[in-house]
């Protein structure tokens, strides 16, 4: 899965750094029996990143000198202070030869269009993984970097692997065991479900919800979706129960699928009529016959517009951090006012007033988070003075849009 869009930061070390897209050059070095070294260069980043790992690679790479480059423009680095420049740590997996499905160029946009699955072959895929002590789990990972692999110094005996697959597998479980204590953190403290609840309380649940929905991206990542897979991240989560008969076991399976047939008939059912006193203030008709919030589509819309001028300048948003976070954050603001507000705009039966208020302040976050990088932006004249002054205004307008909502909804309790 190809989720690195840019770096991830987390600085309890429980959440994956993927940098395969910030990746210039690098090499990787197991010709010394029990330890890889390396040297992974990074745009954007004057010195190379230095491995220094205890363990082995997997019986392609192990005895090996590896190098590599990445034929793509790589990203620059954002936030690089988060990475420390010497990593040290255990082996997690390193291989060449990770068979993963990748597009084919050919004929794939037509497919797009035609909305029908993109053809895809099967490809090798470089993925070197390792805990570091300072950053937890990293991971590269591409079907595209052009590879050379020396000739083995050295070959694993069948012992030798078993011992540098044991050495990865507990290096993932001690991160998962990470991912846990993140969801169990957030876990305590939390009300009983039949209490009242207030907006900090669901903020906790949300929080909670995130490092769930955290630890089992990290999974999927790790395992794919195959069946063996699919069951082995099931019991990761605690989906499976191993003590329930082969009865309660099929009546479960019977009730989740009920209830996802249930949420699929849901999802196809037409969504009420808005009421027709509410529209201007809870909803809108949008110009395609959408009905939307009015601040979330105002905020949608005026993303898309600062999306669009940066375009006309010729600036390539994912190359500077600073404009990727403004534009990023500005999107991501959008998506959460939807997930907040669509329920509201479509007259659908709602939750608690203290739940979309907790909802709405995870909007604001990320809208400071691109107020961040406007700043940041502006400070270094990247974009046109009148553009900023525009797009700080119109920030700052949706920061009171928000700010307002969040004290209606707080007096409907």
């Amino acid at each position: 899965m190809s989720c690195c869009r840019r770096l991830e930061i987390c600085s309890s070390k429980s959440m994956a750094f993927r940098i395969h897209d910030n990746v210039v050059r690098g090499e990787i070095d197991n010709r010394v029996k029990g330890t890889v070294r390396g040297k992974i260069w990074l745009m954007g980043v004057a010195e190379p990143l230095v491995l220094e790992l205890k363990g082995n690679a997997h019986p392609d790479l192990a005895g090996c000198l590896l190098t590599f480059v990445n034929p793509r423009q790589a990203a620059p680095l954002a936030h690089a202070e988060h990475l420390n420049p010497l990593q040290r740590g255990g082996i997690g997996d390193l291989t060449a030869s990770r068979k993963v499905r990748v597009s084919t160029a050919k004929e794939s946009l037509h497919r797009l269009q035609e909305k029908a699955r993109p053809p895809t072959r099967w490809a090798n895929c470089l993925y070197l993984e390792w805990f570091s002590e300072s950053n937890g789990r990293v991971v590269i990972e591409s079907a595209d970097y052009a590879l050379q692999i020396s000739e083995p110094e050295w070959r694993l005996t069948p012992e030798e692997d078993a011992e540098r697959a044991n050495q990865a597998a507990a290096g993932m479980a001690d991160f998962l065991r990470r991912l846990t204590e993140a969801v169990e953190e957030q876990k305590r403290g939390q009300k009983d479900p039949d209490a009242e609840w207030d907006e900090h309380d669901y903020e906790k649940f949300l929080k909670e919800s995130d490092a769930r929905t955290t630890k089992y991206m990290e999974l999927l990542d790790k395992y794919g979706n195959s069946d063996e897979a699919e069951e082995k991240i099931d019991r990761e989560m605690g989906w499976l129960d191993d003590d329930l008969t082969p009865e309660q076991q099929e009546e479960d399976a019977r009730r989740i699928e009920a209830m996802n047939r249930a949420c699929e008939d849901a999802a196809n059912d037409p969504p009420p009529e808005p009421d027709p006193h509410r529209e201007g203030i809870d909803w809108i008709r949008t110009e395609e016959g959408h009905i939307a919030h009015p601040l979330q589509h105002r905020c949608a819309e005026s993303m898309m517009k600062f999306w669009s001028l940066a375009d006309e300048l010729g600036m390539e948003k994912m190359a500077d951090p600073d404009l990727d976070q403004f534009i990023f954050e500005f999107q991501t603001t959008g998506a959460k006012l939807a997930g907040a507000l669509n329920g509201v705009a479509e007259g659908r039966v709602l939750p608690e007033a203290a739940f979309t208020v907790a909802c709405l302040k995870r909007a604001l976050d990320h809208l400071h988070k691109s107020q961040a990088g406007l700043e940041a932006v502006a400070s270094r004249n990247l974009l046109p003075e009148e553009m900023v002054r525009a797009a700080r205004k119109e920030l700052f307008e949706l920061r009171e849009g928000i700010l307002k909502l969040m004290d209606d909804f707080r007096d409907r309790r």
